[in-house]
């Protein structure tokens, strides 16, 4: 099924719109977590470990989609859905804040498999 042009510039400059904002909103809380290098201070817990390797991945995802839009989904997609599997699993939390940047990572790939679609 082909989507129409238009639909397709739209989905594809609202995943970058959102992707800039959330870097911009996101990238000072994640800087003055205060360390935010995984491992180094044992007072943080596995999970506070594992999202402090996941938000590197994220921020690299959410600015690589606008050149690379299937890497980025890809990425953006197994590594908060990691998260949000660990989390679940040892805290049986969800974190809902989350679903902004998976939702971003499903726009990207709906743009690039439309991209490789028209071809």
């Amino acid at each position: 099924m082909k989507v129409k042009q238009s639909k397709i510039k739209i989905i594809k400059w609202t995943a970058r719109i959102m992707a800039l904002g959330l870097l911009l909103f996101s990238l000072p809380f994640y800087f003055g977590y205060g360390n935010p290098v995984p491992f180094l201070n044992p007072d943080y817990s596995f999970l506070d470990n594992l999202w402090l390797l996941i938000f590197p991945l994220v921020f690299i995802s959410l600015a690589l989609g606008w050149k690379y839009e299937k890497i980025a989904g890809y990425l953006l997609i197994i590594s908060i859905s990691t998260g949000l599997l660990a989390t679940v699993l040892i805290e049986n939390e969800f974190i809902f804040e989350m679903l902004i940047p998976l939702f971003i990572g499903i726009l990207y790939l709906i743009t690039a498999f439309n991209k490789e679609n028209e071809t």
